[in-house]
């Protein structure tokens, strides 16, 4: 089996950022920079491929990536990933380990502050607990996923109409297509801290998106569940906006969510 990294960057030097990184395996980075261009690196024997495109949107960024992947295993990345010296080795040995899944869901190291997930037991992923997992985490056998025809949204995350939840769709959408999704303790390299490209603070766009996603995710749940998110990280989130207003905003962004689904743009409409 062959491993490819593919990695989603903002105005980035490629050559400089694999180096950062420490790609250690082919990949195929998409680089939103505001030109076009195209560049082949080669590294310890591995071809890096790396798009430079005007577009911006981390859902586009992705879908660039997997339209031009080719390897039997893919690796979702973002720029702020450092990867440990075996990470392709140790990643191809879980998959041949498991053959029964088509995605796994490794350990990225972050800082306290940001970590929404911890693996410590291998295990099956479901639509009740596929939440909180980020992209980086996330591998899967190319093919598979092409023949499921699951893709990323254009309407969620960094550079799209709606800020945030990219991710949670990408997952519910391969477990909902039948993919078999597991988790594992397996650590594959660590977060660097910097500065958010998209993250711009807990105001009131960040509440009334999540509210939006909310409809698309949990349905008529989406109430419930905004109420629940909010009561979890209110000492977090709630400091410059109250409670009740943000509550008030996600209610908001529920009904847009409702009505964008009534009118059949679906999660995965361009913009």
């Amino acid at each position: 089996m062959r491993l490819q990294l593919l990695i989603s960057a903002v105005d980035q030097d490629p050559a400089e950022l694999v180096k950062k990184m420490n790609v250690r395996s082919d990949a195929v980075l998409i680089n939103q920079c505001g030109r076009f261009a195209y560049e082949e690196i080669e590294k310890e024997g591995f071809l890096i491929r790396a798009y430079s495109f005007r577009e911006r949107g981390v859902g586009l960024s992705r879908n660039n990536a997997l339209l031009r992947a080719d390897a039997d295993i893919c690796l979702f990345s973002d720029e702020d990933i450092v990867y440990r010296d075996d990470y392709r080795e140790n990643i191809l040995a879980e998959f041949a380990k498991h053959p029964e899944a088509d995605m796994l869901l490794f350990n990225v190291e972050v800082c306290k502050e940001r970590r929404t997930y911890h693996t410590d037991s291998y295990g099956r992923v479901r639509l009740y607990n596929c939440g909180r997992y980020p992209a980086y985490s996330f591998a899967l056998r190319r093919e598979v996923m092409h023949r499921k025809n699951v893709s990323y949204s254009l309407l969620f995350g960094g550079g799209a109409r709606y800020s945030n939840g990219e991710d949670s769709l990408f997952i519910r959408d391969c477990i909902r297509s039948g993919m078999r999704v597991y988790k594992t303790p397996v650590t594959i390299g660590r977060e660097r801290e910097r500065e958010s490209t998209w993250f711009s603070g807990y105001h009131e766009k960040f509440f009334f998106d999540r509210g939006v996603l909310y409809a698309y995710l949990y349905g008529r749940l989406g109430r419930l569940l905004a109420l629940r998110f909010l009561l979890a990280h209110q000492k977090t989130m709630c400091r410059k906006i109250p409670f009740g207003k943000a509550y008030r905003l996600m209610c908001g962004g529920l009904r847009e969510g409702r009505e964008g689904r009534r009118e059949g743009c679906g999660d995965k409409g361009a913009l």
